[in-house]
């Protein structure tokens, strides 16, 4: 096989199993905006109910670190590609069984805590995905394009969240009995056809040349994520930096605005559902655009482009969703996803070329994962926090989004350019 075709078939299944990766991860934060307050913790008050789904959503974050650990080590000593078909059993097999669980009303205080053990075996699953799968991307592909490669396993983010709204959007048109007793569970069943195909898919490509070259030149370290602590500190801290605004901002356009919109602003459901997917439909061609881009002016500047857009946008943002029109919320959320993208489109590649090929899963998986938690995780449950406290008025909301930019600002101002790095 030419080298162009397999560089092609690579970024195809990092893509995909992306894909069925973030589509898993995904459904949890909808159904925890939409549904698990009512399923799972029926005893509490609306607002300590909402709290406490999104309480659940945050375990994932939480958990993304040690699958990061965890896979890196194994990434880092035995290769890739066996680390990206056990993330995505793992991530499947949870999926499945959160469809399948009891609610709160059939067993009581066991579901919530059922629950949380699932969504933390989905975070250790995610948490050690990425980190393989835009390795694949970016050690088999050109030196000049790498940018624009692992773009491609970025972009699997807003398709799995596209096909996570979709379906939840099918389904949430359903009668609110049926919704409630058996149509919730449908988006999750489903993963199970999707996990085949990924699987199917990944079994076919071949390990990365470059960890093949390096392996043979020297053993890798008896325990790479100590050798990563040791040898690239502030690089790990840099990257967890440059994750803040990009992470915090994506959970509020997509998840946040799901209760935000309908408990606060009173929009519908289907509305809120489809601004989102409108707004993954275009990140889907400006997440490979912004990849390109970085090639061409380099990681930092489209990346700081993207965290000074997100700052300036941060109140204008709920300006526009408290018109309530429908036009314009979409166009809100569409907005602030082509800002993500410009972070989110060089940031694979911009993580991956920080690091030494020996170390360089343990590294970007931590650099990445380590923020999850602080940024991502958190953004929804400080997010209505604040709403609470303000008496539903935004301005909190926004002047904490503009902190987590200003973080991501000064973190990649402080990063050395990479993109003309060599690998080896």
């Amino acid at each position: 096989m030419s080298q162009p075709a397999s560089i092609r078939r690579v970024v195809a299944a990092s893509f995909i199993g992306t894909t069925i990766e973030w589509y898993d991860f995904f459904l949890y934060g909808t159904a925890a905006a939409l549904v698990f307050d009512r399923l799972f913790f029926p005893n509490f008050d609306p607002f300590a109910a909402r709290m406490a789904a999104f309480a659940t959503f945050a375990v994932g974050f939480f958990a993304r670190p040690l699958g990061g650990v965890i896979f890196g080590h194994f990434g880092d000593r035995v290769g890739r590609k066996s680390m990206l078909v056990t993330t995505l059993m793992l991530m499947g097999a949870a999926t499945v069984l959160i469809g399948l669980l009891p609610t709160h009303a059939q067993i009581g205080a066991a579901a919530p805590a059922l629950l949380v053990l699932l969504r933390f075996a989905q975070g250790i699953g995610v948490g050690g995905e990425w980190g393989g799968a835009v390795l694949m991307a970016v050690e088999h592909g050109h030196e000049g394009r790498r940018g624009f490669h692992a773009s491609w396993v970025q972009a699997g983010v807003p398709v799995g969240l596209l096909l996570a709204n979709g379906v939840f959007h099918l389904v949430s048109g359903m009668e609110e009995k049926a919704f409630l007793s058996w149509g919730w569970r449908v988006p999750f069943l489903l993963g199970v056809l999707l996990l085949g195909v990924g699987m199917f898919i990944r079994l076919k490509i071949m390990e990365s040349p470059v960890f093949e070259k390096a392996r043979q030149q020297e053993p890798p370290p008896a325990v790479p994520v100590l050798a990563v602590l040791r040898q690239h500190p502030r690089e790990v801290l840099l990257a967890m930096g440059a994750r803040f605004a990009e992470n915090a901002f994506f959970y509020i356009f997509t998840v946040l605005v799901l209760s935000y919109g309908a408990g606060q602003l009173g929009l519908g459901r289907p509305g809120l559902l489809q601004a989102v997917m409108l707004g993954s439909a275009a990140q889907l061609f400006l997440i490979p655009f912004f990849g390109a881009l970085s090639d061409r002016l380099g990681r930092r500047p489209v990346y700081l482009g993207g965290a000074l857009f997100l700052l300036l946008y941060a109140f204008p943002f709920f300006r526009l969703l408290e018109t309530r029109q429908g036009w314009v919320v979409s166009l809100a959320v569409v907005i602030g996803l082509a800002g993500h993208a410009a972070m989110y489109g060089p940031q694979a590649a911009f993580f991956s070329e920080l690091f030494g090929t020996r170390v360089r899963y343990s590294g970007a998986s931590l650099g990445y994962q380590l923020a999850s938690p602080l940024a991502g995780g958190l953004a929804p449950m400080i997010a209505t926090a604040l709403l609470a406290w303000s008496g539903g008025r935004p301005w909190p909301v926004a002047l904490y989004l503009c902190g987590m930019s200003l973080i991501t600002l000064l973190s990649v101002w402080l990063a050395r350019e990479t993109h003309r790095r060599r690998l080896d």
